[in-house]
């Protein structure tokens, strides 16, 4: 046989490696990062609350006292839980969320710029290995990934839409696959925030009806909550400004921080990495090498591609400055009036959140940049790049060196559950100590958001006030306040049960105020279930709990129905109109566009 024969026959082979080195690499970082989560137990870690079971309540559906921040997750994960543990349902979330971020900054990187295998993987890395995946994961915003994961292949479904060559089955592909990112971000409404504003920025004038529809629709629960909880005409605390803002890092300030994608406002959610100078040494050469690729990032090629790469390079530098700005005297200033005078404006206070939107850009001008460093050795200068990118913050393998790490639940929450359940009482649940974070003995050092919500089956009342360094930042849950300070002034059971109230938990091995809530307890008779670490009260006579009727659940569950229904069509209808891969070599070379002004020898 002659030897191109025999040299052509093992092409799809090496093909098929390729096509698989990107998901394969993606894979392996979203593991190495995860490790501890794989095994048996739920994520308990700040925000993240993780549990067997949950429940359909009010709150659930965003109708509770608080602001709807978790809509549609919490709903999602009630119905899902009834038939698979719902602890194995964020795992799975948070690793697809991780896998698919990686998968589609390599995308991204070949489609835009026809980027090497080589230049994929680097991108691939900057897109997972980077302080801003390390530190929502340490502060427990494991949903918030997904809007994250969601963002380079909004920007793909957004170039093909541009495409005027692109018809028929295909423009339907394209979108559909912009409702399944819009909808996949949409489990969280800072996730919907991300994807539909790169969604409108980049989708081309003519699209923008369209795509601003889509995005009314799978923002619909958190929308329709907060509309008919009445938590969207309610104004956020001003101290919640300066609490949130981003925050300086060692040696690089706050816009240094936020230029190396890091600065969140929780110093305790930081690997260790972050907090000496690694945090300088992996900005810098995170910066270097987005700066050595950034001119080809910029650079003409065919219009639609040129126009979006500088959308894109325009919105990370938004994405970056402005949280900056917001972090100064003048930006703390005009966000206490904003928060002040628009109802709902808390939601934009954790700025730093938004400095994912600059990610897109970053692993983009990465790839272009490992091109421009690997010229002459490509292999070997992408492995030591990819060495640099990820030494630095090491402290992110292994679930931030173990501190993302499965719990176990005391068994007495599932028996306190069903003591609820089998009773039929009414009436809302309050929960004592005092405050929202708890620091159990079996739940590690760092505190954690109480799982009671979660873990029972009837409405926990929450006051959404949230603990920082500079002292506390107020919630909108005012019934809740009034009961937990009747509780902790010893008030008469009466008093509580006028509020709605049917339930009383005392958490125990847990820091937090009690103050004279012992009286209150006293008139209460004998607990209806008591443990090492839970005891549970019976209020008799509660009054009906002042929220929404029978119509807002309705509408706000239509709304759910609805958001599902274009997560599921929008998966359906991209994979079963997917078009075929174009073939490699299709397109010019990386920034040598077909339009170029290049002399066609340099092609």
């Amino acid at each position: 046989m002659p030897a191109t024969a025999t040299a052509d026959s093992g092409a799809p082979a090496r093909a098929r490696l390729r096509a698989a080195a990107v998901p394969a690499y993606s894979a392996l970082l979203a593991v190495l990062i995860l490790a501890p989560l794989l095994a048996p137990g739920h994520l308990l870690l700040r925000d993240a609350v993780s549990t067997p079971r949950s429940y359909l309540t009010d709150s659930a559906l965003g109708l509770g006292d608080a602001a709807p921040r978790a809509v549609p997750q919490d709903a999602a994960l009630a119905v899902l839980s009834t038939v698979v543990d719902g602890g194995l349902v964020v795992k799975a979330v948070l690793l697809l969320a991780l896998w698919a971020a990686g998968v589609g900054a390599g995308v991204l990187a070949r489609r835009l710029l026809n980027a090497p295998l080589y230049a994929q993987l680097v991108a691939v890395t900057v897109a997972l290995w980077n302080p801003y995946v390390a530190e929502r994961l340490l502060q427990g915003h494991w949903s918030l990934l997904t809007g994250y994961a969601a963002l380079p292949w909004t920007v793909l479904a957004a170039l093909r839409l541009r495409d005027s060559h692109v018809t028929g089955r295909t423009r339907l592909a394209a979108w559909a696959a912009l409702t399944l990112c819009l909808a996949a971000a949409g489990l969280t409404p800072t996730g919907a925030l991300l994807a539909g504003a790169l969604a409108l920025l980049t989708v081309g004038p003519r699209r923008i009806p369209g795509t601003a529809l889509l995005w009314l629709g799978t923002a619909a629960p958190w929308l329709a909550a907060a509309a008919l909880s009445g938590s969207a005409g309610e104004h956020s605390d001003p101290a919640g400004i300066a609490a949130f803002a981003a925050r300086a890092e060692p040696g690089l300030g706050t816009l240094g921080a936020l230029a190396g994608l890091g600065g969140i406002w929780n110093a305790d959610a930081v690997p260790a990495s972050r907090t000496g100078p690694l945090a300088l040494i992996g900005t810098a050469l995170l910066l270097l090498l987005v700066g050595a690729g950034l001119r080809r990032l910029l650079a003409a090629g065919l219009r639609d591609e040129t126009a979006l790469r500088r959308t894109l390079a325009g919105v990370a530098l938004a994405a970056i400055v402005l949280p900056a700005l917001g972090a100064t005297p003048f930006g703390l200033d005009l966000g206490e009036r904003l928060v002040t005078a628009i109802p709902g404006a808390g939601l934009l206070r954790d700025t730093q959140k938004y400095v994912a939107l600059a990610v897109p850009a970053y692993t983009l001008a990465a790839a272009a940049g490992a091109v421009v460093l690997a010229r002459r050795a490509p292999v070997a200068v992408a492995a030591l790049l990819i060495a640099l990118l990820t030494l630095p913050l090491a402290d992110l393998a292994f679930g931030a060196s173990g501190a993302l790490r499965p719990v176990r639940y005391p068994a007495g929450w599932a028996r306190a559950a069903t003591a609820i359940e089998e009773a039929g009482h009414p009436g809302d649940i309050a929960v004592l100590p005092g405050g929202m974070f708890r620091r159990f003995p079996w739940s590690g050092e760092p505190p954690v958001l109480d799982p009671a919500p979660r873990l029972l089956p009837a409405d926990v009342l929450q006051t959404g006030e949230l603990p920082v360094r500079s002292g506390t930042v107020t919630g909108e849950g005012r019934r809740a306040a009034r009961v937990e300070r009747a509780l902790l002034a010893g008030a008469p059971a009466g008093e509580v049960a006028a509020s709605g109230v049917g339930w009383i938990l005392v958490e125990h091995r847990t820091p937090g105020p009690l103050g004279e809530s012992a009286r209150t307890l006293a008139q209460l008779g004998a607990p209806v279930y008591t443990d090492a670490d839970l005891t549970l009260y019976r209020v008799p006579g509660p009054a009906l709990p002042d929220r929404p009727g029978p119509d807002a659940r309705r509408i706000t569950g239509g709304t759910h129905l609805l958001w599902a229904a274009l997560l599921l069509v929008g998966a359906a209808a991209t994979a079963a109109l997917h078009p075929k891969r174009r073939p490699r070599g299709a397109r010019p070379p990386l920034n040598r566009a077909r339009n170029s002004p290049a002399p066609r020898s340099a092609h």
